[in-house]
């Protein structure tokens, strides 16, 4: 029996994909967002050159990644290394974009390097902003590996797929998830326990959109659950805290819970 056992996991082994290591690859991430930030790097670098190799190092290091999974990529490997890296620098410009906003959003905020170091919904969102460029080349595993490591660090659950516009905030951020399939205009902000999911899991839905789209300008306080492909939230709205919705709200609303009684009420400017 046991030796059938280990004959089983033996072969198992023997046929299984190959899988990018989730070490080698949070290592790579952590690396890329020291050299990209120096908030939350530990050393200084003394020169334009140390830089430089360690920019070249991180991108040998992402074609090592790729290399691994060669045969499921939609291109080669240098390729794919060669195009992310020249989305850096607009990356980066989006992601300075979003600590301003949460600076801006936020009163505790003190500082834009307090932001960037120790806010959990600048991390999650620049671990997003990686994943998803790799999930519009076509990389798979790649992504989730990243928005999982990020989702475990912070508590925010980003699906690589999803759409996210400028400026966005995220505060608090415990229990926030984003679904494959939400699109997020710009300058919105959600608070903790705020859910865009789909109102369907069923796995014949996998190529169609699930999630909600929230328009510009939007605020989503705590606790709120917006859910399903056709719900739309109109810009510059305000949803409050504990709403529950599967409907679309027109542009200017206000949605909110009276405390008595417990009834939804929706107010258009």
């Amino acid at each position: 029996m046991e030796k059938n056992f280990i004959q089983q996991l033996f072969n198992a082994h023997q046929n299984s994909e190959s899988i990018p290591s989730p070490q080698q690859v949070c290592e790579w991430l952590n690396g890329l967002l020291n050299i990209l930030f120096p908030e939350l790097a530990e050393v200084k670098y003394q020169s334009t050159r140390q830089l430089e190799l360690e920019y070249q190092s991180l991108r040998l290091e992402l074609f090592s990644i790729l290399d691994t999974i060669n045969n499921r990529l939609p291109g080669a490997p240098q390729f794919i290394e060669n195009a992310f890296m020249e989305r850096l620098p607009d990356i980066r410009a989006s992601l300075l974009e979003d600590a301003e906003a949460i600076l801006t959003f936020d009163p505790a905020a003190t500082s834009l390097a307090e932001v960037i170091r120790s806010y959990p919904g600048f991390f999650a969102l620049a671990v997003y902003r990686f994943a998803h460029t790799f999930h519009q080349a076509g990389v798979p595993l790649i992504p989730r590996i990243l928005t999982e490591y990020a989702h475990g660090k912070t508590g925010i659950d980003i699906h690589p797929g999803a759409q996210i516009g400028r400026r966005f905030c995220i505060d608090h951020g415990t229990g926030v998830v984003i679904g494959e399939t939400v699109v997020i205009g710009d300058d919105v902000k959600v608070y903790q326990g705020v859910t865009l999911g789909a109102l369907s899991v069923k796995k014949d839905l996998l190529r169609v959109k699930r999630h909600p789209t929230i328009e510009d300008n939007v605020v989503i306080y705590a606790g709120a659950t917006i859910l399903g492909g056709n719900t739309v939230i109109g810009h510059d709205s305000i949803i409050g805290g504990n709403v529950w919705l599967v409907k679309s709200v027109e542009p200017h609303s206000r949605i909110y819970y009276q405390s008595q009684p417990k009834v939804l009420v929706g107010t258009s400017n």
